[in-house]
């Protein structure tokens, strides 16, 4: 059992007295979350195999309440497991026509028959003051949870957030690990460019604070820092505006990140051991020192169920945006936070597109669709400057009653075509499914 683990069932002990205490039982929630994931990623531009695999997750999830008195504690629980029904192939084989890794760890080349992780979180709660430790998934500007595979990836580490103070969300934690949406096992966080899963580097040390500031009931402000020891630090400035007009509604998403090196990756003889970020540092040099500015900007009408956005994102600097990537796929707080690419090359402007619509306003409540285009360009590369492109489209329908209320199907279609990417298309479908247990 790991540390993380013992300190979170640790934090829960206070409990073991109180168990009976009503607020502990009688506030637990429990639930079993069924998933059928079919997964299918095809090369346009070059002869390669195609990555198709198809698999079932089971998530059990418990979440107690907390006992009575000045100090409450409480325990939360979870288990998941991914079985394959299918993922042929061998990765890195000449010849293979399917090659796995996607969705499935691999063993020897090959996809997992299955594989599962386990998760305890113990809680403390004072007033609106909560400190957790163990399993977390955070969904924050500077660290978002993945979950666009058959798993969740999954952290562990220690996290207070108060709403003690009107108006305010206070947030501080530290991460110590990883467990990737294929995975298993436990690692130390990495960013691309030094994230080879054989000579890379790592870190074990993620901090990060913050605050959401509820100035008015149409207007949010924000401000986080987050640090990856050795790698980068962090800034990051937000504001969200929802303003009510005659006819319809506007809303305004500015975000703003500033990042800069932090410990080996600030020094020569560091980045010579390889705590280095990916970018384009001149003279055909791609790894380096992480030096980078994004800011963006998201105008959002809506009205009648129909709402169209238009961004723009822009980077500057000579490395690529930093942010946790282990290499398998991650989920970022970006305006061009795409099925596939993320948009965050050194010198990338990107302009975003996109429509949805939600059919309740046609009286099919549960069916909603969108489509997303967004384009990258003045991507620095040596000789010229590179672009990509990325178009999505998305159809979720929840079944609103009946027998089978509550099962949700969904279509996830993407393409995506560039001089700085390999041109490929994409094609998700799945079927959830929630069983309430308490």
């Amino acid at each position: 059992m790991n540390h993380k683990t013992c300190m979170a069932l640790a934090v829960s002990l206070g409990a073991a007295q109180q168990v009976a205490a009503s607020g502990f039982i009688d506030d637990s929630k429990a639930t079993l979350d069924l998933r059928n994931f079919y997964y299918n990623q095809d090369t346009r531009n070059a002869k390669a195999p195609t990555d198709k695999e198809w698999g079932q997750a089971f998530m059990f999830n418990y979440q107690s309440g907390f006992t009575e008195g000045l100090v409450g504690f409480g325990l939360d629980l979870q288990a998941m497991y991914g079985l394959r029904l299918d993922a042929s192939g061998r990765a890195g084989k000449a010849g293979e026509d399917n090659t796995p890794g996607s969705v499935f760890p691999l063993s020897d080349g090959k996809a997992a028959n299955d594989f599962s992780k386990t998760g305890a979180t113990g809680k403390m709660r004072i007033s609106q003051t909560q400190f957790k430790a163990g399993t977390l998934m955070p969904k924050l500007p500077v660290l978002t949870t993945e979950d666009g595979r058959l798993l969740p990836q999954t952290f562990r580490g220690y996290q207070v957030d108060s709403k003690d103070l009107e108006g305010f969300n206070l947030i501080a934690g530290k991460i110590e690990q990883v467990l990737d949406r294929n995975s298993s096992n436990g690692q130390g966080m990495s960013i691309a460019g030094a994230n080879d899963p054989v000579k890379g580097k790592s870190s074990n040390q993620f901090y990060y604070g913050g605050v959401d500031y509820a100035v008015s009931k149409q207007l949010q402000l924000q401000y986080y820092y987050a640090t990856l020891e050795n790698f980068y630090q962090q800034h990051f400035l937000g504001l969200v505006h929802n303003w009510q007009l005659p006819v319809g509604q506007l809303k305004t998403d500015l975000r703003y990140f500033y990042s800069t090196a932090d410990g080996k990756n600030a020094s020569a003889a560091g980045r010579g051991e390889g705590y280095v970020s990916s970018g384009y540092y001149g003279a055909g040099v791609n790894a380096g020192k992480v030096d980078n500015r994004l800011w963006s900007a998201l105008f959002t009408y809506g009205l009648y169920g129909h709402s169209v956005s238009l961004g723009y994102q822009k980077t500057t600097g000579e490395s690529d945006f930093p942010h946790i990537n282990q290499g398998q796929g991650r989920s970022l707080y970006l305006i061009t936070n795409a099925q596939s690419l993320k948009f965050v090359n050194a010198g990338e402007q990107a302009t975003v597109g996109s429509y949805a619509y939600d059919f309740s306003s046609l009286g099919i409540p549960g069916l909603r669709s969108s489509v997303t285009y967004i384009h990258g360009s003045h991507i620095q590369a040596a000789r010229r400057d590179n672009s990509e492109w990325e178009r999505d489209l998305r159809v979720d329908y929840v079944i609103p009653s009946g027998t089978f209320k509550g099962l949700g199907l969904t279509w996830r279609g993407a393409v995506w075509r560039g001089n700085d990417t390999a041109d490929k298309d994409e094609t998700r479908l799945i079927v959830s499914y929630s069983i309430p247990l308490l």
